[in-house]
């Protein structure tokens, strides 16, 4: 790696004020192919293709010039920010864009095919690693995955080549549909279907909401040749409706009413923005990605560059110390048997073991496929008394399990499959660079859960050297499916009953409690036996237990493996919501992960969106790239934009993480490549988040320069910003782009008089966009570098889960999930929710006294009167009711903590709603030892004031507050599973307060599943009486904080 840059504003990001001047020219070295070096002041925003014109130009008066040849035939190549090599095929980026670790720009001969090379280069650049690192890999299931890719890809691309227009459009802006449509919105006066007041080019048009959208274009386009001369000829088929806001056109023949966005205009009494789009604006747009496709497709393939060369490990010498060694065979998290232990190891730098052949009590027949061999090296000393001194204190930081009067200090663990991704037994010498960071609780040192590549900073990792023997001159593969099925048949052929199973009444009773209970319970033996027993039983009436099931399986008898896999062949399919379980780690098995994605396919598009957050982190749990998750997901999202565009994200945004890096490389490689017109849309939003994130730190820069002075921070660093946003630089390359949080927005430009940064740590941009299809309409975006927005999107997808679920039962709580994304390392986008504002800055609106604030309770509801009057004030006391009451129940149930009112929102119609979600789970704030929040979830006096509409003792309107809340919570106490398997497929994640099953305890806990509905009922409404009793607290908590924020302003 480069050294680190002393300046936050390095050459590139020299744009700043606070140097009071900008710098347009910048010196830069060329050195050339023919040995000529020449030095030369170029724009900084000047394009790569320029800047090589002006070097053309240069070089003529050099020795050798002759001797380069065309100038198209060369490119140029540079050191990128992150220590790597990075060729600049695509010319048309700027060089303040490209940001060389060092003004120095070298000029090679291009070495194939230009359409390839630059679509190469753009793939590198958009997903932020170079595939000539990729070709670097020596690894032979890369490159076989890869070809695969390839292969499929232009096969993908071919296929789009043949769609219509029309299947163009569903597939890239389809609208979002309600999955269900609940219960008809009427018209509130003789309960029959309300009409639907349209907005179609400023013109409206009243239609019953059951119209089609062709029914609705015909009215339209009727309705304008009556005010329009009749010669000019207009025909239905010239138009297709889009909404008027964003790229999502109506071009299906589901009812109005069915379309997500008609029917949240009718729930919040607004009109519908539609507007009319003739058919040669979205021809012109398909025809423009078929272009682009075509430009590529059919290029020849060639021979990929040279890999770098491989660093050199510096050796190091590490102090004495008694290190050993333990080793274990799993599936899963099951031990398949008693692991193997090392004696002590000898030597001082490189450690070895005197005895050391791993011998396992299980034979190789018996290794289930996906069998993985886990190390884990540690040191054993003896027990220490604890020392008072704090100077040794960060020893104690590191996890330690003590046994037989030792204590033992875990150095590294590696993981590594058995069977390599073609199904043969390994042989042979290999080397596994270990891993030194372990699990937060740990409880044996082996970590089967973990990763099985190897560390990719070898130079500084734990280098273990392990052989596999070779039992035979062949290859040891493990059986094909057909040989499995067939041991299975033989098996049941030597059976002389029946199928197994059919067991007492006593038996049954007890097989419908075990399987009745939640996915965290654990099976004893006895019960895994009677599983296993009753399988068939299971088959029949207990479907949805597979889970369990496959649990109660002894992996490491083949016999019993085969006849599993014999009964899934014929097991019942699960819904999708059952089958996401199967994908957890405690499940390996190749044939059970594909009868499970099998059960995927059944998803629509809105509902797998819903899920891809975690399907994409169980992506983690496949060992070979080529796995029936990977094709699945890729299907999906080249068949949906939409669906693409957040995989890339979710993706891109960990591809920073070195377990992880390669696998995911390869998948958005792949995504690229089957899905080319897609490229330049991301490619814009990667780049206008990069210039974002340069403005973050000359803002960070400016606040610590001028941290004497708060006032002439702000006014000076606001000043910095403006002036930066303004720049050409800067302007167009945050203009004109697809909303990361919602690729069907299209932003034209900021609206730079709106923007500002916010005064916490990190200090997070507001950034202000007009919206390119609705004139007048602007969208706030926040943009966050320096916290991980991952368990803030954890808990915003699980909300918007809730809202479904209490949909399904017919309760519409008015919940607002907002948009979150994270885009990087520590960074992402949060959506701003219009006319919303905090109840803190509500309160202190009302009150001089920023201690007085938090107790006027009048404050809310004279918020809402000033911008609701007559009917509207009643709507916005119920959107206030209902969604106060989903909230209620969703941070109870989800343990949400840090609960102070700049955290609470409320909007001008009257919904209520939560922001910032960094405590989830119950990991509550505490100062001194002291829990700050004594409540289960917050329901103050004055919010209890606006549901009661401002009068004392009018409980018909409280009690129907009471009875949403009980009716919510018992919902989510229905799909208490679904939640468990959300939050367990999320573990290694990586997220704070999401690191081993007892976080997910509390959900166990908090949706009472075990207990009756009658006892979960008890136990929630002792929770809503203790948060109404202990209200107050809630109060003095908002007071301080109100005092707090006073005194920082």
């Amino acid at each position: 790696m480069p050294p680190a840059m002393t300046d936050l504003l390095d050459i590139w990001a020299a744009h700043s004020p606070l140097a009071g001047h900008a710098l347009d020219q910048i010196t830069v070295d060329f050195l050339l192919p023919t040995g000529i070096y020449i030095q030369m002041v170029v724009p900084r925003e000047a394009t790569i293709q320029h800047i090589k014109l002006l070097l053309w130009k240069q070089a003529q008066s050099h020795p050798l010039f002759s001797s380069l040849g065309e100038m198209e035939s060369h490119m140029f190549e540079c050191v990128n920010q992150a220590a790597v090599h990075e060729e600049l095929e695509d010319e048309t980026r700027r060089l303040c864009d490209v940001r060389p670790f060092l003004p120095v720009l070298k000029l090679v001969t291009r070495s194939c095919g230009r359409a390839e090379r630059l679509l190469d280069s753009k793939i590198g650049v958009l997903i932020g690693k170079g595939l000539h690192e990729l070709d670097a890999i020596n690894d032979q299931e890369v490159k076989d995955f890869r070809s695969k890719m390839f292969r499929l890809s232009e096969e993908r691309m071919q296929q789009v080549q043949m769609m219509t227009c029309t299947e163009w459009l569903q597939a890239c802006f389809s609208p979002q549909l309600e999955p269900l449509a609940g219960t008809a919105i009427t018209d509130g006066l003789n309960d029959r279907p309300a009409d639907l007041k349209v907005i179609i080019h400023f013109d409206q048009s009243q239609v019953p909401s059951s119209c089609i959208p062709s029914d609705l274009m015909e009215l339209a386009v009727k309705k304008w040749l009556t005010t329009h001369a009749p010669e000019e000829e207009v025909w239905l088929g010239q138009y297709i409706l889009r909404v008027s806001h964003c790229l999502e056109f109506l071009c299906g023949e589901q009812p109005l009413i069915q379309y997500k966005y008609i029917r949240t205009c009718m729930q919040a009494k607004e009109s519908p923005h539609l507007t009319l789009v003739h058919t040669s604006t979205v021809k012109g747009m398909f025809d423009k990605e078929i272009s682009a496709i075509r430009a590529v497709v059919s290029r020849k393939s060639s021979n990929p560059p040279l890999p770098l060369p491989p660093k050199r490990r510096v050796p190091t010498v590490s102090s004495v110390i008694n290190s050993h060694w333990q080793a274990g065979l799993f599936h899963g998290t099951e031990l398949l048997c008693k692991p193997a232990v090392s004696s002590e190891s000898s030597g001082r730098s490189d450690h070895t073991w005197k005895d050391s052949t791993l011998e396992f009590d299980l034979s190789v027949c018996d290794l289930p496929r996906m069998t993985r061999l886990c190390f884990a090296i540690y040191a054993v000393m003896d027990k220490v008394k604890k020392q008072k001194s704090t100077k040794n204190a960060h020893i104690n930081k590191y996890q330690t399990i003590r046994k037989a009067g030792k204590v033992h200090y875990p150095i590294a663990w590696v993981n590594t499959m058995v069977f390599d991704y073609k199904g043969q037994l390994k042989t042979g010498d290999i080397i596994l660079h270990c891993w030194s960071s372990f699990p937060d609780e740990l409880e044996e040192m082996l970590n089967p859960i973990g990763t099985i590549q190897t560390n990719p900073y070898t130079e500084n990792a734990t280098a273990l050297h392990i052989h596999f023997p070779e039992y035979s001159s062949h290859s040891i593969v493990f059986p094909p499916f057909d040989k499995i099925l067939e041991k299975a048949a033989e098996i049941a052929g030597a059976s002389d009953c029946v199928p197994m199973g059919r067991g007492g009444k006593k038996f049954h009773i007890e097989l419908k409690e075990i399987m009745e209970r939640d996915p965290l319970s654990q099976l004893c033996e006895n019960e895994k036996d009677l599983i296993w027993t009753l399988r068939y039983d299971c088959r029949e009436n207990f479907p949805q237990s597979l889970p369990k099931l496959l649990l109660s399986v002894k992996w490491s008898k083949h016999e019993d493996m085969a006849q599993l896999q014999a009964l899934l062949q014929i097991w019942p399919k699960l819904s999708p919501r059952d089958a996401l379980e199967l994908l957890d780690f405690n499940y390996p098995d190749q044939y059970v992960r594909e009868y499970a994605v099998g059960c995927l396919r059944d998803m629509s598009d809105e509902e797998l969106s819903q899920y891809l957050l975690q399907l994409v982190q169980v992506l983690r749990y496949e060992p070979y790239y080529d796995c029936a998750l990977t094709h699945f997901l890729l299907e999906r999202a080249q068949g949906n934009r939409k669906i693409g565009h957040f995989l890339f994200w979710h993706l891109r945004s960990e591809i920073h993480m070195p377990a992880v890096s390669v696998q995911f490389a390869l998948m958005l490689e792949a995504y690229c490549r089957g899905n080319i017109p897609h490229i330049e849309v991301l490619k814009k939003q990667v780049e206008a988040l990069s210039k974002l994130k340069s403005v973050n730190e000359l803002i960070k820069l400016g606040t610590i320069k001028n941290a004497r002075s708060k006032t002439k921070e702000a006014m000076l660093t606001k000043e910095a910003m403006m002036t930066c946003l303004r720049q050409s630089g800067y302007s167009e390359t945050l203009s004109d782009l697809h909303s990361p949080l919602n690729p069907n927005v299209l932003l034209s430009g900021i609206n730079v008089e709106r923007c500002r940064y916010m005064d916490s740590k990190m200090k997070p941009l507001w950034i202000v966009y007009n919206n390119k299809l609705l004139g007048g309409d602007t969208l706030g975006i926040i943009f966050k570098n320096g916290d991980d927005l991952r368990q803030d999107m954890l808990t915003l997808q699980i909300l918007r889960l809730m809202d479904l679920l209490w949909k399904e039962a017919n309760l519409d709580l008015r919940i607002v999930p907002y948009g979150c994304l994270a885009t990087g390392d520590r960074a992402g986008l949060i959506e701003v929710v219009s006319s919303a504002d905090t109840i803190a800055n509500i309160q202190l609106t009302s009150s001089n006294v920023a201690a007085a604030a938090a107790f006027n309770k009048d404050a809310l509801l004279n918020w809402l009167k000033e911008r609701n009057t007559g009917d509207a004030l009643d709507r916005a006391i119920e959107e206030f009711t209902l969604s106060c009451a989903g909230y209620c129940v969703a941070t109870y149930v989800l343990g949400i903590g840090d609960r102070h009112s700049d955290n609470i929102m409320v909007r001008s119609t009257g919904q209520l709603f939560h922001i910032d979600f960094g405590h989830i789970l119950g990991n509550f704030k505490s100062k001194f030892g002291i829990k700050r929040e004594r409540v289960p979830f917050i329901l103050t006096h004055d919010f209890i004031h606006v549901i009661q509409q401002g009068k004392t003792g009018y409980t018909e309107k409280f009690g129907s507050f009471r009875q949403y809340c009980e009716e919510a919570y018992l919902v989510l106490r229905k799909n208490g599973n679904l939640f468990i398997t959300l939050f367990a497929l999320m573990l290694t994640a990586g997220l704070p307060e999401l690191t081993s099953v007892k976080d997910i305890q509390y959900l166990k806990d908090s949706l009472a599943l075990g207990k009756t509905d009658e006892d979960a009922l008890k136990q929630f409404r002792q929770k809503f009486d203790e948060a109404l009793r202990e209200s107050w607290t809630t109060k003095v908590n908002w007071m301080a904080h109100n005092v707090a924020k006073d005194n920082r302003s």
